[in-house]
């Protein structure tokens, strides 16, 4: 029997944060019936032993979210899937508020309050304005773990195969599907990129972005600076990474 929910997971050399998200998972009532994939790129080692048999892991070809995740979901049997950072824990019960907010049937999927794991004004100021944004827009991000009914994402031909933004473009894709729903309820996420790169110049560098993207002008040259070099974990600190030209996603 297919299970309900399906929860996917892109990491890509990210085997401690994915350890740490998996525990928590195993600790939520709830989603012991929810199917889990972990779907990665890059330390196969460390990765094979952070996931330790509690999820099907998936080595698909190519490193970005939007490959991975869409590897994720077409290996995926659940009738809902939620997308999850490997650093970002769901709040307790969080299977029975996706279940609450798509018993409407003109719910097409949705996501959770944003709320950053680590103290310090900056980032709380940084989520409080991010909170105004997407209450206003219904437009969510990656980091607010993203669910959707699986054939609606299908319907949708899943995540577009960008580089960067990924998930906005899909989040902008699917209210125009049907009611996009946030659920009033904390996915806590780690602040880490924002915090070894400068709360507020990381904050900066995302507004360029987001303008960026409103006026259609490109931002996949920029996607190597925000991701980081293919093999570090997510979040390290910025270096000298050229913008020239984007090159096919890998």
């Amino acid at each position: 029997m297919a299970p309900r929910l399906s929860v996917i997971i892109p990491a890509r050399n990210d085997a401690a944060a994915l350890a740490r998200t998996l525990d928590h998972l195993a600790r939520l009532p709830g989603l012991d019936a929810a199917e889990v994939v972990v779907a990665a790129a890059g330390d196969p080692a460390g990765t094979a032993r952070a996931v330790g048999g509690r999820a099907r892991l998936l080595w698909p070809d190519g490193s970005t979210r939007a490959r991975l995740m869409n590897a994720g979901a077409a290996a995926a049997r659940g009738e809902v899937l939620l997308f999850l950072h490997a650093d970002s824990f769901p709040p307790v019960g969080a299977a029975a508020l996706i279940e609450r907010a798509l018993a409407d049937r003109r719910a097409v999927g949705g996501a959770f309050e944003h709320h950053f794991a680590e103290p310090g004004w900056s980032l709380r100021a940084i989520s409080l304005i991010n909170r105004a944004r997407y209450r206003l827009t219904r437009n969510y991000y990656g980091d607010q773990g993203q669910f959707v009914r699986a054939e609606v994402f299908r319907a949708l031909g899943g995540f577009r195969d960008l580089r960067l933004m990924e998930d906005l473009d899909f989040a902008q894709r699917l209210k125009r599907r049907g009611r996009s729903v946030l659920v009033r309820a904390p996915l806590v996420t780690s602040g880490r990129r924002f915090l070894a790169r400068g709360p507020w110049r990381t904050f900066g560098f995302i507004v360029w972005l987001l303008a960026r993207w409103t006026l259609h002008l490109d931002t996949e040259r920029y996607a190597e600076r925000w991701r980081g070099p293919a093999d570090r974990a997510p979040g390290a600190r910025w270096g000298r990474i050229a913008t020239g030209p984007a090159r096919h996603p890998r």
